[in-house]
């Protein structure tokens, strides 16, 4: 438990925040983070799409007032 207070005491300090986000592993695990993210955006993109028009679509053959499972 002090480890925790002791952990969250450190990072709610701004000095020591902003020196960790200048050290290497840090910028390092943003940067790996930001393309991860990124390559999933791109790659994911279409079949999120192509799921959304298949959701709308069955939405709509049910009609209004059909709501519930079917």
């Amino acid at each position: 438990m002090s480890l925790r207070r002791a952990l969250l005491l450190l990072l709610s300090s701004p000095r020591v925040v902003e020196r960790l986000s200048q050290s290497r592993p840090i910028r390092a695990a943003a940067r790996a983070a930001a393309a991860a993210i990124t390559r999933a955006q791109h790659d994911l993109g279409p079949r999120l799409l192509r799921l959304r028009d298949a959701f709308r679509a069955e939405l709509k053959d049910r009609g209004p007032g059909r709501g519930g499972r079917p």
